[in-house]
């Protein structure tokens, strides 16, 4: 008895090294993709065994592959279960590209048509989601170097530019031009010089066009007192 037990307690050790090695091969990109953009990342082994975000992908990845072979029950049935255990869900529907990033990711949704780039970076609670009932292209399509605040909704069939950054809390509804930031309800553009946005940019940086003309009329204002 103690035979079989300890035989069965190798198989599980060497198939959980099996994927462990799987993952850290398959999934390099991804793994040092999460150290370069998370601070709090101590080492290739803590991201490889403890991010959900490094997970819900691989599980992502397996689900898309059935998806696309038409085994569209058991490609939502493994989406489902990788939901229970991090808190994302990802529809197997979606197409991901390389280096992806999802930081914390509890309360993260991704939608079945939406399309993301390369070197995207989204935060917890973040959408990509629809608008309506329609059928066919109906979520988001994400440029490559995009950043995504935590909590931020990204809705409908639009279109974010590549190098935008999507505020905390906006709620985005229309298209967004490439090197853009976006801020507030609704989403409001605010360009950056047209230059690259840094994916370190703390998003108490991030500048609100509303706040800025408020600020400028109260300068206007005053001076007028003064004459």
């Amino acid at each position: 008895m103690m035979v079989c037990l300890t035989g069965v307690l190798l198989v599980i050790l060497a198939l959980i090294i099996i994927k462990v090695v799987f993952i850290a091969v398959f999934f390099y990109q991804d793994i040092r993709a999460a150290q370069k953009r998370d601070p709090a990342a101590k080492s290739f082994m803590e991201i490889l065994l403890l991010y959900q975000g490094l997970h819900a992908l691989v599980a992502y990845r397996l689900a898309h592959l059935l998806y696309r072979m038409r085994f569209f029950f058991l490609a939502r049935y493994i989406s489902q279960l990788i939901r229970w255990a991090t808190g994302i869900e990802i529809h197997p529907g979606a197409v991901i590209g390389r280096r992806f990033f999802i930081d914390h990711g509890m309360g993260v949704v991704i939608g079945e048509t939406a399309v993301i780039g390369d070197d995207v970076l989204i935060y917890q609670g973040v959408t990509l989601g629809g608008t309506g009932i329609e059928k066919g292209k109906r979520h988001p399509t994400v440029g490559n170097n995009v950043v995504i605040g935590a909590g931020a909704k990204v809705l409908g069939n639009i279109v974010i530019g590549d190098n935008s950054y999507i505020g905390s809390n906006a709620v985005v509804i229309n298209d967004v031009p490439a090197n853009s930031t976006v801020v507030g309800v609704p989403g409001r553009i605010t360009k950056q010089d047209g230059k690259k946005i840094d994916i370190s940019l703390d998003h108490k940086q991030v500048l609100d066009p509303v706040i800025q003309l408020i600020d400028n009329l109260e300068k206007r204002i005053k001076d007028l007192e003064k004459k």
